[in-house]
């Protein structure tokens, strides 16, 4: 490079930082774009330090994942190969937030260089795939699509309710910690099972709740899941709602795929129809470990799949990849939807990349665009 051109980048790097030192200290740290070419700036990778040295951050991440070396640091400030540098627009949105946006540029890297044919794709489903809220109205989740007149009393719609309010403040208090949580999850959900089996619903009545509710998959839904069918990569779909009702939603919408998997709680019926109990093991959103665990032939037989994109809107759901042996890469997309000041720090440390507030699988299809190349 010659004595012009290095002068112009370092003057560029110090109106960078000038600008950086102007503003407050950042809360999140994104991925932004250099002039026009998609490239992460100088900007981001203080920003990024600062936060670390602000929140005294450790930067060890998951010993799988190796360091980013020199070269590739200078890639993403521009000043490498151009075939390095991660083109991805839409990481440049104000919702989007990370802590390590040059390991993020890694990883897309290796991820891409693999091929769409290593790739597997584990999500969660309610308030990640589905809406948190539309218009400003709460959107429901699977349990919440069964409180139907046409299926249980107003007294039990009464009693859930009681039960959310209660359980979920602790599902999402950052002061607890998993193993204090899991007992009263655990107590949370069998509960709300045991009210439903009593309002003896019938199967048959389930397709017509789901088609009344307000649920809503994120905006951007159709491509993300007919994208994952043509280029065949799996989607393992990690519920601890109801299994039968995620279904129907997906089924509905009209991207229930044959590549498309699902592991949640099931409902079991008796002869005439009638929910009489609900099948094996409870699934709950902390015991997602466990859950992957027993559903290891599942990750045995994509074995060759060894780079995961996951998805998530809780701590408890970076668990679900737990069954996946030989990974040699893994991007975590977490949804930061409630509670965003008491809970932004540790989806931080947690996810590599932090969605605030954003319903739509916008970043999510860019970023599996970019993996696979189309």
């Amino acid at each position: 490079m010659d004595s012009k051109k290095r002068k112009g980048g370092a003057e560029k790097v110090r109106e960078s930082k000038k600008r950086t030192r102007k503003s407050d200290s950042p809360k999140c740290v994104k991925l932004t774009q250099h002039h026009s070419k998609g490239l992460t700036s100088a900007a981001a990778l203080e920003d990024s330090r600062a936060v670390e040295d602000v929140a005294g951050i450790s930067t060890a991440r998951d010993p799988r994942r190796s360091r980013t070396s020199a070269v590739e640091k200078d890639t993403m400030l521009g000043l490498g190969d151009t075939e390095k540098r991660v083109k991805i627009a839409e990481l440049s949105k104000s919702s989007v937030c990370m802590k390590e946006p040059e390991r993020v540029n890694e990883i897309l890297t290796s991820m891409r260089n693999s091929g769409s044919s290593t790739l597997q794709v584990i999500s969660d489903f309610d308030m990640t795939l589905t809406r948190f809220a539309y218009n400003g109205k709460r959107c429901p989740t699977c349990h919440n699509i069964l409180e139907n007149d046409k299926l249980i009393s107003e007294e039990c719609k009464a009693e859930l309710q009681n039960l959310l309010n209660t359980y979920y403040p602790i599902e999402i208090d950052c002061t607890r910690s998993p193993e204090e949580k899991l007992p009263l999850m655990v107590e949370w959900w069998t509960k709300a099972h045991d009210l439903l089996v009593q309002q003896k619903i019938r199967k048959d009545d389930l397709a017509h709740v789901v088609r009344e509710s307000e649920a809503r998959l994120r905006d951007g839904y159709k491509e993300f899941f007919h994208h994952l069918k043509v280029m065949c990569v799996p989607l393992l779909i990690f519920s601890a709602g109801i299994g039968d009702v995620l279904e129907e939603v997906i089924r509905q919408a009209g991207v229930f795929y044959s590549n498309v998997k699902v592991v949640s709680n099931y409902m079991d019926f008796d002869e005439s129809g009638v929910l009489r109990a609900f099948k094996g093991q409870l699934i709950h959103i902390y015991n997602k470990r466990e859950g992957a665990l027993l559903n290891t032939q599942h990750f045995r037989e994509l074995h060759s799949r060894s780079n995961v994109l996951l998805l998530g809107d809780s701590l408890g759901d970076l668990n679900m990849s737990d069954g996946v042996s030989d990974m040699q890469n893994i991007l975590t997309i977490g949804y930061l939807n409630d509670k965003v000041d008491e809970r932004r720090q540790s989806y931080l440390n947690s996810y590599d990349v932090v969605l605030v507030k954003d319903e739509s699988m916008e970043v999510p299809n860019a970023i599996l665009r970019y993996i696979t190349g189309h």
